[in-house]
Formats: C-alpha cells, sequence, structure tokens
C-alpha cells in the first residue's frame, strides 16, 4: 500500500467515525506545515532551450520578423506558426501578441461587424467582449452551467437572424461541450470561435481544443501553459479566414511568407491592426510549445492523483467535465449545496494549507459596471445605438445561474511540478474538510 492510498484511507476512516479529525480552522493540527502553491507553469520549465532561441535572435541582430540586417531570414517566428498548426492539428497557425490581440484578429476575420450579434458565455475574460464591441458588434450572453463554460442549452434562446458567431470559451483548463455547441451551431449557420486561452493544451475526444471551430485563439501569458510573458496565436483550417487574419493583424497587407502558405491571396487589403510577434517572442515559444506535451502529461497525472483520491467521498460533487481525457487537470473543483457551505470549505482548507477558491481567471461580465452601463470609447459607439442594442440588458438579471454556480464550487489549484507529496496533502485535506463541511 503506497502512502497516498494509506493516508486517504486513514483520513476517510476517521471522517466516518464519531470522532473525526479536528479541522485546523477549529485548532487541529494543519495536512501541511506551509501553504500548496501553484504559481506559473511555463516560466517553471524556462532554461537553456529558451535562452538558446533568444541568443539566435541577438546574434543575428534580426528581432523583427519579416527583415533586418544581414542576409539570414529571421525564422523564430515562422518556425513557432508551423510547429504550432501541427501541435494542434491545424491549416494554419498566426502569432500574434496577445491573447486578447488573437481574439480582435480571430473577429475580424469572421468578419464581424455593426449590427451582428456575437453568443458568449457570461463568464469569461473581459478580452473576449472587448473584441466585440471594438468590431462594432452586440455581445449576446449566455449562462454557463456546472462545467463552467458556456451552456449549449443557453446558446440555441440567444440566437436571432442576427446572430453571426458563437464564442466557445475553455475554461480553467475544462473544455466545452464541443459536440453540442457545433451541431446549434451548424444547424443555424453560425460560426464558432475556440477560446483556448486557459486550456492550452486540452483536448475534447482526441482534438486539441482551437481545431474544431472554425476559428481558434490562444493566449500564451506569463499565466498561461506555457509563456513568453505576453503572446498568442490564432489556427484555422479556412484558407479565406487565415489570409483575412494574417492581413488584419499586419496593417491589411498579406506577406510573401502567408501568401506562399496559401498558395497565393483570394482577398485585398482591408483596414487592419499591428499584432505581429516579435523574433524574440517566436523565440521563448519554440523552446516552450516543445515542452507543451511534457507540462500536460504532468499535470494531467498530478490531477488524476487528486480524482482518484476523493472519488469514493459519499456524495462527492465535481466539477462537470465533458471530456474527463482530455480535462487539462489545472484544479479539481468540489461543487456545493448553498454558498454558505462553500465558503466554510474554502476557509478549512486554508486552514489546512491547502488552499481552495471559487473559479478565477474569469469575470462575470454582465454585472461588470462598465458592461451593465454600455460604457465604450465613444457615445455612438455602433453596438449599442441600434434598436436592438438600445434594448439588450446587461446586469445580474441576465446571468442568475452563472452567479449562483460560481458561489458554490470551490477548487484546489495544481501545477505540473506538484510532487506525490503534495497531491497526497490534497487529497488527505479534502477527505478531512470536505465531509465535515456537508455535514455541518
Amino acid at each position: 500500500m503506497n502512502r497516498r492510498t494509506f493516508l486517504a484511507g486513514a483520513v476517510a476512516a476517521a471522517s466516518a467515525s464519531a470522532n473525526p479529525p479536528k479541522l485546523a480552522v477549529e485548532g487541529g493540527s494543519p495536512v501541511r506545515d506551509t501553504p500548496l502553491h501553484a504559481d506559473f507553469w511555463g516560466t517553471s520549465y524556462y532554461g537553456d532551450e529558451e535562452t538558446s532561441e533568444v541568443s539566435d535572435v541577438v546574434k543575428l541582430r534580426r528581432p523583427f520578423r519579416w527583415y533586418g540586417p544581414g542576409k539570414e531570414p529571421p525564422a523564430k517566428v515562422a518556425t513557432f506558426e508551423r510547429e504550432f498548426a501541427r501541435r494542434m492539428q491545424t491549416r494554419f497557425a498566426l502569432g500574434v501578441t496577445s491573447g486578447s490581440a488573437a481574439l480582435q484578429t480571430a473577429v475580424a476575420a469572421c468578419g464581424i461587424g455593426p449590427g451582428d450579434e456575437v453568443i458568449l458565455p457570461a463568464w469569461t475574460w473581459h478580452s473576449c467582449y472587448a473584441a466585440i464591441v471594438l468590431a462594432g458588434a452586440l455581445p449576446v450572453f449566455a449562462e454557463i452551467d456546472e462545467s463552467f463554460n458556456i451552456d449549449p442549452s443557453d446558446i440555441e434562446s440567444k440566437i436571432t437572424p442576427q446572430t453571426k458567431l458563437i464564442m466557445a470559451v475553455h475554461l480553467q483548463g475544462n473544455p466545452a461541450d464541443m459536440d453540442r455547441v457545433l451541431e446549434i451551431a451548424r444547424r443555424h449557420n453560425v460560426r464558432v470561435l475556440e477560446d483556448c486561452a486557459q486550456s492550452v493544451g486540452s483536448s475534447y475526444k482526441g482534438h486539441p481544443v482551437g481545431s474544431m471551430g472554425d476559428i481558434g485563439i490562444y493566449s500564451l501569458q506569463l499565466n498561461k501553459t506555457i509563456t513568453s510573458g505576453e503572446g498568442g496565436a490564432v489556427v484555422t483550417n479556412d484558407p479565406l479566414l487565415f489570409e483575412r487574419a494574417s492581413r488584419y493583424h499586419d496593417l491589411g497587407d498579406l506577406r510573401a511568407l502567408h501568401e506562399h502558405i496559401l498558395g497565393g491571396a483570394k482577398a485585398d487589403w482591408v483596414a487592419g491592426s499591428q499584432f505581429r510577434m516579435s523574433e524574440f517572442t517566436g523565440a521563448v515559444l519554440c523552446a516552450q510549445l516543445r515542452k507543451l506535451d511534457t507540462i500536460v502529461e504532468s499535470v494531467q497525472a498530478n490531477a488524476r492523483r487528486v480524482y482518484d483520491g476523493i472519488r469514493d467521498l459519499p456524495g462527492v460533487k465535481l466539477r462537470r467535465l465533458p471530456d474527463p481525457q482530455g480535462e487539462l487537470g489545472s484544479a479539481v473543483f468540489l461543487g456545493f449545496e448553498t454558498k454558505a457551505q462553500c465558503d466554510r470549505y474554502r476557509a478549512a482548507m486554508k486552514a489546512e494549507n491547502v488552499p481552495a477558491s471559487n473559479p478565477g481567471g474569469s469575470a462575470i461580465l454582465p454585472i461588470q459596471p462598465y458592461i451593465e452601463h454600455k460604457r465604450t470609447v465613444h457615445p455612438t459607439w455602433p453596438s449599442f445605438t441600434s434598436e436592438r442594442g438600445r434594448a439588450i440588458q446587461y446586469g445580474a438579471a441576465c446571468c442568475p445561474r452563472t452567479l449562483d454556480i460560481l458561489s458554490r464550487f470551490a477548487g484546489v489549484s495544481l501545477h505540473p511540478k506538484f510532487t506525490v507529496k503534495d497531491t497526497d496533502d490534497i487529497v488527505a485535506a479534502i477527505r478531512k474538510v470536505y465531509p465535515q463541511v456537508v455535514r455541518a
């Protein structure tokens, strides 16, 4: 019998007895002597590989991806794009400056503009909403379900003749229910944008997230699976969407490399932005991308140990996982009947030095004051000047289920470099705390 099995069994037996172990929050001994931390993943894997890749750029003195001094062409961003497309099983990949830039680029590639409506989950990051508004389109919020992702059953009621795009956001490492999302989208002839910012490396039924919709985006910022500090990517299998994305991210131009990859241009100049990835960013990402599978396999193994250690707890309710095998494993969430129970669980876990928190990394967007009051960069911004734009109401009334779900779930964050002892401690803390909280 290994230590984890013994420890979990001992705690379970004590929990089920008439005298369960005294919680640390009530003066008992904590499971750990020091708090467990799950800090930044990608940078914890930084090493000689990143240094070597960046050094190449310095030696060439060509940090701009398209040209510079000397005859040897820059290649870091181009290499990253080629390898990223292969890893994500898509025809095309485009490196950009951030996940937010990737969202704006993807929305522009889909031709979204004034008069169009885009459905997105009520709980996601500000950048999703901003990309829609900056295109002059109208955000329409759908509720989440207990996967913390967009609820497919709430999408259909939000579709109107003006709906042109659905944002399927894979939040906190958990793929959205893509079978149902795609079925609804195809039936209504609506495009799907996959936002994979928080789930780089996860998959859905064997398909990397980002590869199933019409277009996908990723963030490579500090908090993400792999990181260059800032950075992002856009992927698609559609040549026209890729050309439009490439043009938009580079002031409307189509560079020779991307034109060659496409086999010729089909579109024309447009008014674009400037989201070109630098060779320094591309260099770091080349090294990080080659470590992605190691990072993912490690954190998934840690998550499996925790799931296996708590699955037999009577009445335990886990976050809904549309594809348990493809989940990234960035946190293990438990659900409670009431917010008060959840709050007691969080306080007790913190005292055990195994902190648990409500779902994070996103915001409940409809209740943000600037969104509820439709504040934009100019009072006549087109998103909210139409009859439909003026009529739509945000605020808590449009997402009561989202507010309820997020208040009743709490999870322990995981890290790919957690040790077996760390995961043992997580299991022990949950098994010690959970039964007493739900019984109280």
